[in-house]
């Protein structure tokens, strides 16, 4: 058992379930990157978290997982592929470390799958693109200090 004392669930929202969100572009940031061992574990993975920026579902959370260290040279390939189209869009071509990567606006491509395990849909990322510099920033009020620098 773990004490709950001091929680009163008057006082937190509930969380709510999440749909995925419809195929489309989406401006985003790489919040988190981490190495992590494959389920089979004869390899890994990078796992890198997306988070949306503007527009209807700003805040949403998206993932993808690069199988960079694999057995499968194909996989491999259509990892290093897919990191080559993340560096390019967010301008970083030779990064040292994934941290290299974060916080740096880029536009993703959503698109929706079926999952196996359950049927239910699930988003996945398909492409990666710089942000267009003709992409329009959502309206905010005139506090710069708390404006993320691509959005000023």
């Amino acid at each position: 058992m773990a004490n709950l004392s001091g929680f009163d669930a008057n006082e937190v929202e509930p969380a709510v379930g999440f749909d995925p969100i419809p195929a489309g572009k989406y401006l985003a940031v790489i919040t988190e990157s981490e190495m992590k061992p494959t389920r089979s574990g004869v390899g890994r993975y990078l796992q890198l978290t997306f988070q949306v920026i503007e527009g209807e579902y700003k805040g949403r959370l998206l993932w993808a997982r690069l199988n960079l260290d694999n057995p499968n040279a194909m996989t491999v390939k259509i990892a290093r592929a897919e990191l080559s189209a993340i560096c390019r869009a967010v301008g970083v071509m030779a990064p040292k470390d994934s941290v290299e990567l974060h916080n740096l606006p880029l536009v993703i491509t959503v698109g929706q799958k079926k999952r196996d395990d359950n049927g239910e849909f699930t988003n996945v990322i398909k492409g990666y693109a710089k942000k267009d510099a003709t992409t329009p920033a959502p309206a905010s009020g005139n506090d710069q200090g708390s404006t993320p620098p691509w959005k000023r």
